[in-house]
């Protein structure tokens, strides 16, 4: 009659603390998908946003928006008094008109020699700087009129018809929000794996069950000595406007192209600030190898140097190998698995094992 399998391992226990092969539970090094996934915080800025300000100190004659209201591109928003500007437009539009008749008739002068060429350069000089005089009366007269600079959402407006504002003064604000700009930071260690066009999540405590879906659209060219973390900035369509610029957002970057070289966790021996692995050899002898590990998920621990893909590294009983014994393989288990169904009841005879 063949022993059951809790008493078949025990009896190996019983040979194994008498000088034979120490039973151990064993997983092989293998390669995976392991998408990367970089979680920050970060801030969510207008596509475009803009200080609506006058470019001259002027009362408001007129005022042609409402707060909140969608404008486009060039759309007129305050007329500032213009009683000044017109006038000087209408003074150098008529100082212009008569240059320019002064012109005409020296050249007339100059082709029947009445005249000499350089009076006739002289008018036409006269009559380029009043056109260019009309030109900068025009230029104060447009600053009259203040118009959107983009299409956008228009926010509170801090003024009143007959105000006298200056360029310091903040008529209203103007926002592009059709699409958000999404900042935050990565830790250094994960640029090299950073590329644009990468999907990311985002998520609002206004919107708690709400998931904002973006792309990379530009990683930051420089690290910060501090923080040791590169800024992103991601793209987040935002056609229902639920995200405004300012709000604060967690981000999760997601790159699904990536594999790694895994083994479960638990295989992984840490000794002061170095990680080890015990590895089988081919003639069932046991190999202490240092390891660099990575990235982690439940489970799974990435290794970046120290063994390759295909070599079983030692999952349960750890404690009782030492480099160079024999051991006997009681299992070897999917290292892709984070837990794997009936091994406790081996790890725990393992561990009692003298």
């Amino acid at each position: 009659m063949r022993p059951s399998a809790p008493l078949a391992i025990t009896l190996l226990l019983l040979l194994g603390a008498s000088g034979s092969p120490t039973a151990v539970v064993v997983a092989r090094a293998t390669t995976i998908a392991f998408p990367l996934v970089v979680e920050g915080l970060g801030t969510a800025r207008a596509n475009e946003s803009v200080d609506i300000r006058p470019e001259v100190s002027k009362s408001i004659r007129a005022i042609h928006f409402e707060e909140g209201e969608r404008v486009e591109a060039g759309q007129l928003l305050v007329q500032l008094d213009n009683a000044e500007a017109l006038a000087d437009v209408a003074e150098a539009r008529a100082n212009l008109v008569d240059f320019e008749n002064q012109v005409r008739r020296a050249r007339e002068l100059f082709e029947s020699r009445t005249v000499s060429e350089s009076e006739r350069d002289q008018r036409i000089a006269q009559r380029d700087a009043a056109r260019a005089k009309l030109g900068a009366a025009e230029a104060r007269l447009a600053h009259a009129d203040i118009r959107a600079p983009f299409a956008g959402r228009l926010g509170l407006r801090h003024v009143s018809l007959g105000s006298l504002v200056t360029p310091a003064t903040v008529i209203t604000t103007l926002d592009d929000t059709g699409t958000i700009k999404l900042d935050f930071d990565v830790p250094e260690t994960s640029i090299a794996r950073l590329a644009t066009d990468l999907p990311v999540e985002a998520r609002s405590a206004a919107w708690p069950d709400t998931t904002f879906r973006g792309r990379v659209a530009t990683i930051g060219t420089r690290v910060d000595p501090v923080s040791r973390t590169v800024t992103v900035r991601a793209r987040v369509p935002n056609g229902d406007g639920r995200l405004r610029p300012g709000m604060f957002l967690t981000v999760a970057l997601l790159r699904e192209d990536v594999t790694a070289l895994v083994v479960p966790e638990q295989a992984v021996v840490p000794e002061q600030s170095r990680q080890f692995v015990f590895v089988v050899g081919e003639d069932q002898t046991v190999i202490k190898r240092e390891v660099r590990t990575g990235r982690r998920r439940p489970g799974l621990v990435e290794i970046l140097a120290g063994i390759t893909e295909g070599e079983q590294v030692i999952v349960e009983g750890t404690q009782k190998v030492r480099p160079g014994g024999a051991v006997l393989i009681l299992r070897e288990i999917d290292s892709t698995r984070a837990a794997v169904p009936g091994d406790r009841e081996a790890a725990r005879q393992l561990e009692s094992a003298p």
